[in-house]
């Protein structure tokens, strides 16, 4: 979708966010009113209070986490038009350096999220085969079955990524439109029968039933209410791609379409409680009872593709993570592709590989979908508590009254600690997956950044206007050769003088380096997403230039690309000379070639740091080494590189002397 366009409410604008951004969410009626069920003991142990109160949690969970939390309030916390944790992070950085950790943890917990809906989602729907007749005479009750098929199909959702989703993209809306009409359509065929289950939107109901003799799991039945509002956060995650007013427009009737659907399996329900043949059904799913029976093969396909298309937002959304975390130094360089001409679509073959093997992983270790249930659910409220968080102080920076903002905070704070309280109870029953699939993610996160911060904290800086002399001097010495007529370091250095003292060590003394231009390059990457500046020194000569690029999180960091255009704008203004050339195919090339030495640092065994500082360093040089190279993540495959290994003295450190004994 256009980014110019999805500024305006349009039909194509919605139906582009029916397929974008309501994949996890529109496909939680799959799972929700079976897991609350099964929380209470089967069929036979539902009264209609019950019913009457797990629809009012329902629609209560909906309407205060998703519409008034996410689209009401959230939706107006954007970055030029972004969404999503990190992209609040941004907004709020500077107001304190702790708020790193809640965007931290959100951020792994929403990557942990996105390694589950697959799992749960396709098996969800894959199941509803075992209710087709013909299925059952053909296989019988195999789970095997099933879980070869739901192999399959993850299987084929990962790998399309390598070829981009720009065409069966275009069919993601309209499959979506018909799955929520196909929900209203089949809730409205089973609440025509008890209308009266709509007494269920008033909000007593919904108390009444946590301190009930007739709820079996009392505050704990929350647990299976919020996967009824699992997919919110995709809601402010896709922001950036579909636009708030198109989301405002297709909200109304997507949560239509969900209660609809929420209510007829309510009414099914307690018409199936009459029925003895139901009440001794195991893992009974009311989505696929409640269905005519001319149209459970429609149900199961069309809930199948809904779940792909849930699983492709999930997966497409951990890569926009992903990225985000990379450029904000929060996560490892990975390499990225960009396998389609969609704006914003990129593809990441390590992180699509891990959530394969995490997904296959965790379907092969639960085989059924209510067991997968228990693990889904706790990741995400960790998020939703993040944002709030996150929000509160965007609140606060925006100069909302106080009182307003630790309102809020309160207000939600409670409800979603609720969740998360009778979410802890499923850790031992399969939740503990996904805690450690976030604890995982979150330390990888906290090694990435702390290494870094080990790393600045401790450098030395020189002055570049101390070496003026010398590096005028080297680039006029006639005895030595030419190394490259514009070279080019890449530097953490943010001072506008200041440069790390190994790139003058690897100039002048490891082995002299003459060049017409020295360049030294620092990328700084912006709050804001598409920010591109840079800024310029020249310390009065037309042979040093310090860089500083401006990029923000959502730009891509082609160093040869900008470079280019930076010298060439040099010559113009006269702050650096013509370097013409006699061997070009081009004549009115007015700049000479470059030469990038980015150095490699290797701790060396010298250095003297404490235990922790020592573990964490090395830790983030073992990672590395799975990384792309630098040269691929700054698009300089193209481009004449030499990679220095230089050793990095950090802390304090021993120097051994030797002494001269006589023979």
């Amino acid at each position: 979708m256009n980014k110019n366009n999805i500024s305006k409410l349009t039909f194509g604008g919605a139906l582009v966010t029916l397929g974008v951004v309501y994949g996890d969410i529109g496909t939680s009626p799959l799972y929700v009113m079976k897991s609350i069920i099964k929380g209470n003991g089967g069929l036979e142990k539902i009264s209609e209070n019950f019913i009457l109160g797990a629809l009012s949690l329902v629609f209560w969970t909906i309407t205060i986490l998703t519409t008034i939390k996410y689209v009401l309030i959230t939706l107006n916390a954007d970055n030029n038009g972004e969404g999503g944790i990190f992209s609040l992070y941004t907004l709020v950085r500077r107001r304190g350096k702790w708020l790193i950790i809640p965007a931290m943890i959100g951020g792994s917990a929403l990557l942990a999220d996105g390694m589950l809906t697959p799992a749960v989602t396709v098996t969800s729907a894959i199941e509803g085969l075992e209710i087709i007749p013909k299925f059952n005479t053909l296989f019988g009750h195999n789970q095997n079955i099933i879980i070869t098929i739901v192999l399959a199909i993850i299987t084929f959702i990962f790998f399309i990524q390598h070829f981009g989703t720009d065409l069966i993209g275009k069919m993601f809306g309209p499959i979506m439109l018909i799955w929520f009409c196909s929900l209203a359509f089949f809730g409205i065929i089973n609440l025509s029968h008890d209308w009266t289950l709509l007494r269920a939107l008033s909000p007593h109901y919904a108390i009444n039933i946590l301190f009930s003799s007739e709820n079996k799991l009392g505050f704990f039945i929350l647990g299976g209410v919020f996967l009824s509002s699992t997919g919110a956060e995709a809601l402010y995650s896709d922001l950036g791609h579909v636009g708030k007013k198109n989301i405002y427009g297709s909200w109304p009737f997507v949560k239509i379409c969900l209660l609809l659907n929420y209510f007829g399996q309510g009414a099914w329900i307690l018409s199936a409680k009459k029925n003895p043949t139901l009440l001794n059904i195991v893992d009974l799913n009311p989505f696929f009872r409640m269905v005519p029976d001319s149209l459970l093969i429609f149900s199961v396909v069309i809930s199948t593709l809904a779940a792909i298309i849930a699983s492709q937002a999930l997966i497409s959304g951990s890569f926009t993570l992903a990225s985000e975390a990379i450029k904000l130094n929060l996560f490892p360089r990975l390499h990225i592709k960009y396998p389609s001409s969609s704006k914003g679509q990129l593809y990441m073959p390590s992180v699509n590989k891990v959530l394969w093997i995490v997904c296959i992983g965790i379907v092969l270790y639960f085989r059924s979908s209510d067991h997968m249930e228990a693990a889904y659910g706790l990741a995400i409220t960790v998020t939703m508590l993040m944002t709030t968080i996150l929000l509160f102080n965007y609140l606060l920076k925006q100069k909302v009254s106080p009182i307003i903002a630790i309102s809020m905070i309160i207000f939600f704070g409670i409800f979603e600690l609720s969740f998360f309280i009778s979410n802890v109870v499923k850790f031992m029953h399969g939740g503990y997956v996904a805690v450690l699939i976030a604890l995982a993610i979150v330390s990888l996160m906290c090694i990435w950044i702390q290494g870094h911060y080990i790393k600045i904290r401790l450098l030395q800086y020189v002055q570049i206007e101390d070496y003026k002399k010398q590096l005028n001097l080297l680039r006029q010495d006639v005895d030595r050769p030419k190394y490259a007529t514009n070279l080019v370091y890449l530097t953490n250095s943010e001072y506008a003088k200041k440069i790390e003292r190994n790139i003058m060590y690897s100039i002048l003394d490891k082995r002299p380096k003459k060049a017409d231009v020295y360049w030294f390059v620092n990328i700084v990457v912006t709050d804001n997403p598409y920010d591109a500046e840079y800024e310029i020194e020249t310390f009065g000569t037309s042979y040093i230039v310090k860089v500083q690029l401006r990029l923000g999180f959502r730009v891509d960091q082609r160093l040869n690309v900008y470079l280019r255009q930076i010298s060439t704008d040099l010559v113009k203004s006269g702050e650096i000379n013509i370097q013409s050339r006699n061997y070009t195919i081009m004549p009115d090339r007015q700049v000479g070639d470059f030469r990038f030495t980015l150095i490699v640092e290797q701790l060396s065994y010298e250095t003297e740091l404490n235990f922790w500082e020592a573990f964490i360093y090395k830790a983030k040089l073992f990672i590395k080494r799975f990384t792309v190279s630098p040269s691929k993540w700054f698009g300089l495959e193209t481009s004449d590189v030499d990679i220095e290994k230089v050793p990095l003295f950090l802390g304090k450190y021993n120097r051994t002397n030797l002494k001269r004994v006589s023979k």
